[in-house]
């Protein structure tokens, strides 16, 4: 039998590292850390070795294409196939950040949404009998964040990917011509990022269950507001505490919820 693996996406601090922490105690198999930074990628593997731990590592830029597709060499060559993915890498402006709204809104998206799809996508086919994908999403991301059409939209059962897609780019065109408000947007771009990470989520889902791999388990979450660079000192959670929605999500056993969003290990209202 092949040896299993999991895969945390930006995975070399704040969270990501303590789901990896996490992972390298729970799951029974490799646990690869990747980071867009090499030096600072293996910084934080010596630094759970030094734990007592083994995580693996491998580069990985989710804006990268050609980064994606070398990662799924490796895992195909390597192992097989794959067990775990947990999406985690993200971005967030600081709220008094003093870049144009319209700048915030491309990047944001860019890598919290398209590129985490990518990545979703390149991997899904390499996924292995009894697999988990887990997006680690944000209670920002719920459906009340934009206006009664637009939540209909993305909640819709029959929401295809490309559809979803298009709704992400109006919400940039909106920005771009000053009146994403009016068409009922909110004014922040990593929920709208997360919400559409919610949505890909139960799109992947239904689309495993139609074909089939109904083992095959997809599910978002909220690890809850942790203490970390991108969220700042006063946040109420460790990154610790962050990590066991995830890592919960990545070891549910068969028969489990799928298309879900999780907070504190448990299916909530989108």
């Amino acid at each position: 039998m092949s040896t299993k693996v999991a895969i945390v996406t930006g995975s070399n601090k704040g969270i990501g590292l303590a789901i990896v922490r996490r992972m390298c105690k729970e799951f029974s198999g490799d646990v690869i850390l990747t980071a867009r930074d090499k030096s600072r990628g293996r910084t934080a593997v010596t630094l759970l070795e030094g734990e007592g731990l083994q995580p693996k590592f491998h580069q990985l830029d989710i804006d990268s294409r050609d980064s994606i597709a070398t990662l799924k060499e490796f895992i195909e060559k390597s192992y097989g196939g794959l067990d775990v993915l947990i999406n985690n890498a993200g971005i967030a402006y600081k709220r008094a950040s003093t870049v144009p709204f319209i700048e915030q809104a491309t990047n944001t998206l860019k890598t919290n949404f398209t590129s985490t799809m990518n990545v979703t996508r390149a991997l899904l086919p390499v996924m292995k009998p009894n697999s988990r994908v887990v997006m680690v999403s944000s209670d920002l991301g719920k459906l009340k964040i934009v206006k009664p059409h637009l939540q209909d939209q993305f909640s819709s059962p029959s929401l295809t990917e490309p559809q979803l897609v298009s709704l992400m780019d109006q919400f940039v065109q909106d920005v771009a011509a000053g009146n994403h408000e009016a068409k009922g947007w909110p004014t922040t771009a990593y929920g709208v990022s997360k919400l559409g990470r919610i949505a890909l989520t139960k799109i992947i889902a239904r689309e495993m269950i139609a074909s089939g791999k109904t083992d095959i388990l997809v599910n978002a979450c909220c690890p809850g507001w942790c203490r970390t660079d991108m969220a700042g000192d006063n946040a109420p959670l460790s990154a610790e505490q962050g990590a066991e929605t995830p890592v919960h999500l990545a070891l549910l056993p068969a028969g489990s919820p799928t298309g879900e969003f999780w907070i504190k290990k448990e299916v909530v209202s989108w």
